[in-house]
């Protein structure tokens, strides 16, 4: 029992310092301004600004994580069902783009939705379009541009459950007479839920606190609150606010997470994950 403390006790001192010190910092300063008060979290209600952002960076996280499941899951089932050459091409192509720094990627996006962009180069030089369109700086230049940043991370949790499930499961259920489909919904995708909910979990929380992508590739009409955030704390100065904005998007995400892990349990699959 001591010893096992004694291999844990490093990774509490750095929860402490890196998770629980900074957010009881975050939670102190938003309601001591100097003294106790409610001023800043009131704010945040009565204006409908700062709801708006949250509801765009929740809405954004969302359909950035639907995005990367639903292209993801087919990556990380052919990662795991296939062997040779192709699973190491398949390997490179989640894993390079992991690699890449984000802040790359992002002005990568930039270079192709862009007006004067490879993207609308191509669809007015074939004629397609008489004019350039407005790609960039939109909400769905974030999604796309995000979606692409966040599918490995997405990848490579499911990717780890597909692997753990035996094949004579699937070969068993195709002797009974289960077709693809059937065998699909009733034992890969249950069996694959821990990855899911992994991958799900990991991909919304970063999606919700991502910064530079939305800032570069989406501009002032896609604020979300990582951005508005950092507005306060570094151009406005104006830190316990900033603390009330960050204590409210963490308990909107730990509601969020409990909420859909509850759900993957109430759907079978899930275990004691």
């Amino acid at each position: 029992m001591l010893l096992s403390f004694v291999l844990v006790l490093p990774l509490l001192v750095l929860l402490a310092f890196t998770f629980l010190y900074p957010v009881g910092r975050m939670l102190v300063g938003s309601l001591f301004d100097p003294g106790f008060t409610l001023d800043n979290y009131i704010r945040i209600f009565a204006d409908p600004i700062y709801l708006k952002v949250l509801f765009r960076t929740l809405w954004i996280g969302f359909i950035t994580t639907l995005g990367a499941f639903i292209l993801g899951y087919p990556v990380a089932f052919a990662m795991a069902r296939s062997g040779g050459k192709l699973a190491f091409w398949v390997a490179g192509c989640v894993m390079i783009p992991l690699w890449t720094s984000v802040l790359v990627r992002s002005y990568a996006w930039i270079i192709l939705l862009q007006r004067k962009g490879i993207i609308n180069d191509l669809l007015v030089e074939t004629g397609i379009l008489g004019q350039p369109l407005k790609l960039i700086y939109t909400e769905g230049a974030v999604l796309l541009a995000m979606t692409h940043v966040l599918i490995p991370i997405m990848v490579l949790p499911i990717y780890s459950s597909l692997r753990t499930i035996p094949n004579e499961l699937p070969q068993a259920a195709a002797n009974l007479g289960a077709g693809v489909f059937t065998t699909f919904l009733r034992i890969t995708l249950p069996l694959s839920l821990p990855g899911v909910f992994a991958g799900t979990l990991m991909t919304f929380i970063l999606a919700l606190g991502f910064y530079v992508t939305p800032a570069l590739v989406g501009g002032p009409q896609t604020l979300m609150m990582s951005t508005l955030i950092g507005q306060q704390t570094m151009v406005l100065l104006n830190w316990p606010f900033a603390g009330a904005l960050a204590m409210i998007l963490l308990v909107v995400t730990l509601t969020l997470t409990f909420t859909f892990r509850r759900v993957l349990v109430s759907a079978g699959g899930l275990g004691n994950v």
